[in-house]
This record gives structure tokens, C-alpha cells and sequence, in this order.
């Protein structure tokens, strides 16, 4: 398949509809079954896909069940590169993926290949302003410290770590959301967020909404119904 860049600004890549959100940063491990999937594993690992790439993007709702527009899919998705891999003696694949950089999906071809085709054009964040180093330092902290506070309620002090002091603002935010069990319109709104200083404040409002659960229902999380099974046929999968 084809996957070139068309020109300056939208480029064609594999799309895998899910019902779950692939954030920047994030790992996110796939099972594959389905025989489109299988033939877009293989694709990736012999190189007719260029790069290890391909975009996932989410479903709108769980009532659609099989993606073939623009409608059925939010707008704005996250390329996920292929890490490890393991072809199953069924021919089933086992694979982990790491989210890279957002993109809008422009438009769906059902017939290019077994799997979906995109055509996309890459979303980047908004430069933070030369002049916010005082907002930066003031959201960075009030957003890690609604971090540790979720991390503190919902698991063991050994499963978690605070990101490095060099991460920037722009990947911050993603960086705190993947540690946490954000619903997918949560993950959603982060990821279609272009302002790094907003989605930091968003995403404190989000920990802290969700750590303030955990303490009243003193109880860990339970993964959202997105993420309990994405081999399950609502996943597309």
C-alpha cells in the first residue's frame, strides 16, 4: 500500500477504528484477529506500510459497527507506531503500539486496501507564549500534584512515577492522562486540545474529578467499558 505523502500538507495511512483513544506518548497493546487487521500487521512488518505506522482513530458511538465515513469516526486521531510484535500460531497478532502526532482525518477510502485508508493532515499544538514561564511553572505543578493525587487513590505507590522535570507542557499532559483511567470523551477532548496550557489545566481538572470518585467510593478504578476488551467485535477489531 501506498502511503507517500500526497503533498506539503495531508498524507494517506491505515486507519484502525477503535472504541478507545490513543493518546501521544501512551502505549497501547492490540490483539488482532479479525483477517484485515492480520493483513495490516503484516503490511506494517514487511514494510508495504512505510514506517511501523498506522492511525487510530475513535468511534463516535458503540451503536456503529462497521466504519465507513467520516461520521462514525472523531475528527481527530493519533498516529501509533509499532513496537513488539508476535505472530500468534493461528495467524493472530499480539502487537504494542506507542501513539507519535495527531492528525484530522479528511477522508475515509473503504476500498483501497482490506483495512481502511485515510487521508489525513497533521495537527500540532500551538506554541506556548516566550512570555509564560510563570504560567507554565504554576500549571505544571497544580497538574502533577492532581496526578499524584489520583496515582495515591487508585494504585500502589510502585506502579507509578512522576514524569521527568525536562518534559515540556505540550507532552506533559498526555503523559498524566495515559497513568489514569480517563473516559474516552475525556481522552477525546485532550487529544483534540491544540493550547498545551489549557489541556494541562484540563487534565488537573479531570485527575482530580476522578481521584475525588476514588476517595468517596474508596475503591481502585475499573478500566472504562472502552478499554475492558478491544478484541471484542464492537472494537472493529
Amino acid at each position: 500500500m501506498d502511503a507517500e505523502r500526497q503533498d506539503s500538507a495531508t498524507r494517506t495511512i491505515p486507519l484502525f477504528p477503535l472504541q478507545t483513544v490513543l493518546l501521544p506518548g501512551a502505549t497501547l497493546p492490540l490483539h488482532l484477529f479479525e483477517p484485515r487487521y492480520r493483513q495490516l500487521a503484516v503490511d506494517l512488518l514487511t514494510g508495504t506500510v512505510p514506517d511501523r505506522r498506522f492511525g487510530i482513530v475513535a468511534i463516535r458511538t458503540s451503536a456503529v459497527r462497521e466504519v465507513e465515513d467520516l461520521d462514525h469516526v472523531h475528527p481527530i486521531g493519533c498516529a501509533a507506531l509499532l513496537g513488539d510484535s508476535e505472530r500468534l500460531p493461528d495467524g493472530r497478532f499480539d502487537i504494542i503500539t506507542r501513539g507519535e502526532r495527531r492528525f484530522r482525518v479528511l477522508d475515509i477510502d473503504t476500498s483501497r486496501a482490506p483495512y481502511l485508508v485515510g487521508t489525513i493532515e497533521w495537527v500540532d499544538d500551538a506554541p506556548v507564549p516566550p512570555t509564560a514561564g510563570r504560567a507554565v511553572e504554576g500549571l505544571r505543578d497544580a497538574a502533577l500534584s492532581a496526578h499524584a493525587v489520583y496515582c495515591d487513590a487508585a494504585w500502589h505507590r510502585d506502579s507509578w512515577a512522576t514524569p521527568e522535570p525536562e518534559v515540556g507542557p505540550g507532552p506533559l499532559s498526555y503523559l498524566l492522562a495515559a497513568d489514569c483511567l480517563l473516559p474516552l470523551a475525556d481522552r477525546q477532548q485532550l487529544l483534540e486540545e491544540t493550547q498545551p496550557l489549557r489541556r494541562l489545566r484540563m487534565v488537573s481538572r479531570m485527575l482530580r474529578r476522578e481521584a475525588g470518585f476514588l476517595t468517596k467510593l474508596r475503591a481502585v478504578p475499573a478500566p472504562p467499558p472502552e478499554l475492558i476488551q478491544l478484541g471484542l467485535p464492537a472494537s472493529l477489531n
